[in-house]
């Protein structure tokens, strides 16, 4: 036995149980009990709990024999909490797995409703990966070369020089406008630059949702606010385009409005294409999880 371990004497019938504690040396003793069967309870700290039990004769000097106290196993409780940040890195991870007919981008969409929000550094990563995936490459190729076909931009002439200057002019401009508009803006503002799969609901309440997308999004505290980062975002890459497109291509306040709206025009109805149709040529897409808007 242990020393310092509380005993517990409980008989049957009798008056009510009796403790004593241990010595030094691990012995203790009840005096004047009554005849007849009885339970020992032994506890200690760092222990685990002992029962005992056996029957005492009239006129008997119970002995009991060494009482062997097990160590009690240590029961801890763990909170395991997982920082935001890092299941955002996880939705992020699945994100850039999305691609359009398994080739094209599909980054800035989310098919979790109740995605965490992005910090900062993962606004400007998604960015980052998107104007740098070689399809972005390709596609800013095909449209200069559209635009030679069609001597768009004609200040920048022919030949492989025109091509090359409307192939810089291309993808800068969908450089700028994917940096400013997902992710400068959205960090100064503390907005999300994804769109959210809604994917329930009526034709009607998911078309409405889609078109409203190009003027209002979820803010970084999950409220739904004006797009600020959107409208502003087309302004900026408008104004700044006029630093290289040739001068006889500027375009002066008024058509950087005008063709601003068209760009929120056009949100609109690339936001109507992912909500109806571009989920089911995105093979990597998750499924989508219900959530009440």
């Amino acid at each position: 036995m242990v020393p310092n371990a509380k005993i517990t004497l409980t008989q049957s019938g009798t008056t009510p149980s009796r403790e004593v504690v241990s010595g030094s040396d691990g012995q203790f003793i009840f005096i004047n009990v009554p005849p007849g069967p009885f339970q020992l309870a032994v506890t200690a700290t760092g222990f685990a709990a002992k029962q005992q039990s056996g029957v005492l004769q009239p006129g008997q000097n119970y002995v009991f024999p060494e009482i062997q106290m097990a160590i009690a196993l240590a029961v801890l409780d763990i909170d395991v909490k997982v920082q935001p940040v890092e299941v955002a890195e996880e939705e992020i991870h699945v994100e850039e797995k999305q691609r359009i007919l398994g080739m094209i981008p599909n980054y800035f969409v989310s098919y979790t409703p109740n995605a965490v929000p992005l910090i900062k550094k993962q606004k400007f990563e998604l960015a980052w990966k998107s104007t740098i995936d070689p399809v972005s490459f390709g596609l800013a190729g095909v449209v200069a070369g559209i635009e030679q076909g069609t001597n768009s931009l004609s200040g920048y002439g022919q030949g492989a020089q025109g091509y090359a200057k409307r192939f810089g002019a291309t993808y800068a401009d969908f450089a700028i406008g994917t940096f400013v508009g997902s992710a400068i803006l959205p960090s100064i503002l503390k907005q999300d630059p994804r769109y959210f799969y809604k994917g329930t609901g009526s034709k009607k309440s998911r078309l409405l949702y889609a078109l409203a997308n190009a003027v209002i999004c979820k803010g970084d505290n999950g409220h739904w606010q004006p797009n600020y980062s959107n409208m502003l975002g087309g302004l900026a890459a408008g104004a700044i385009s006029n630093l290289y497109y040739p001068s006889s291509d500027r375009t002066g306040a008024s058509v950087t409005f005008e063709n601003a709206m068209i760009g929120i025009g056009g949100t609109a109805a690339g936001a109507v294409v992912q909500e109806f149709f571009i989920r089911k040529l995105t093979p990597h897409a998750p499924p989508p999880v219900p959530d009440n808007y």
